[in-house]
């Protein structure tokens, strides 16, 4: 069986407030951060002990090269990696207010990543690939629109899985009405979705995640994952020629930053697909212990600053299971949380 997932897209600064329950405009400083989704979910793979490769473009420059050297010192495969002298890496500011809800600013004008071209993505990068991990921001402009279906074109020939996180950023696109395309585009081919409940209201005009999930699968996915916050996770799969459903609760922490939280789900998410050798033979059981454990990943995302340094360890999040009456490691069953 195939061990690698692929994850493409953007690597970024994320510069992080360093004051809790404030605004941007109000924040007197930051705290520097590697970060970017499918970033973010590489390092949370190899951190789990999962092989993962990272294809994006960062700038030549002091916050590229700390990027690359990052991903490389938690064991993702930076090969495919570029450095480019043509724009500098992207920043981000971010700031968690009093209300829970994150104030971004985005610097891509352009960004680095925004110029991944497709023949930097080559047909053998997906040779020992089981899955390719890909977002939408990597969609919303040229060059690196026509890379990432590329890459989904190469991935599905070599007979791999697509996962897909909708990953809405509206300020980086140029309207809603934009967004709602582009992001559509990224959900042809994919055979994982991940989306949360505001994410599939403003795609698909689904007031519920049952509603959701079922709209998505009809387009074709395979699974269909939406969190729900702190509340944690629904799920809707095809189990051979038999459609499932469960919700998993999440597990309660005292939130510091929630920056990186849905990337550290898709990484424990993806760690329990690897370890599965059909992705529709998964059986609800074992479905449960999957999403559990991706809760447990996502929790423990929120309980430090920045998305990278926050994202944890297999053993870590053994021992959070355990505190919680799951003793297990991401790849092996669990139970239902207690807490």
């Amino acid at each position: 069986m195939k061990t690698r997932v692929i994850c493409l897209g953007e690597a970024l600064i994320d510069f992080v407030a360093d004051t809790a329950g404030v605004s941007l405009e109000e924040c007197p400083g930051f705290r520097k951060a590697p970060g970017g989704a499918p970033g973010n979910v590489a390092v949370g793979l190899a951190r789990l002990g999962v092989p993962a490769s990272f294809v994006g473009k960062v700038g030549d420059d002091p916050f590229g090269r700390f990027l690359r050297d990052t991903f490389a010192a938690a064991g993702v495969d930076t090969g495919p990696m570029r450095l480019s002298s043509a724009a500098r890496t992207g920043l981000a500011f971010v700031s968690l207010m009093a209300n829970g809800e994150r104030d971004f600013l985005f610097y891509r004008h352009p960004s680095a990543d925004m110029l991944l071209r497709w023949d930097e993505v080559p047909e053998t990068l997906f040779t020992d690939a089981r899955i390719l991990h890909h977002g939408s921001i990597t969609l919303i402009s040229e060059p690196s629109r026509t890379a990432t279906i590329v890459a989904g074109a190469h991935a599905r020939e070599a007979g791999c899985l697509v996962s897909y996180d909708v990953n809405l950023r509206l300020p980086l696109w140029p309207s809603e009405a934009a967004a709602r395309e582009g992001i559509k585009e990224g959900l042809t081919g994919a055979h994982i979705v991940k989306v949360s409940e505001e994410e599939g209201a403003f795609l698909l005009d689904t007031p519920t995640p049952e509603e959701t999930a079922a709209k998505l699968l009809l387009g074709g996915a395979r699974l269909v994952v939406v969190t729900r916050g702190a509340a944690g996770a629904y799920c809707r799969w095809w189990q051979d020629d038999h459609l499932q459903e469960l919700a998993v609760p999440g597990f309660p922490v005292a939130a510091v930053d929630t920056t990186g939280a849905g990337d550290g789900f898709v990484a424990g998410l993806l760690a329990g697909v690897m370890a599965e050798p059909v992705l529709e033979r998964i059986v609800p059981e074992r479905m449960r212990s999957i999403l559990t454990v991706a809760n447990a990943v996502g929790a423990l995302t929120c309980t430090q600053k920045g998305a990278i340094p926050a994202l944890p360890t297999q053993a870590q999040v053994e021992r959070f299971l355990a505190s919680h009456g799951v003793p297990s490691a991401p790849g092996t069953p669990v139970s239902e949380p207690t807490a």
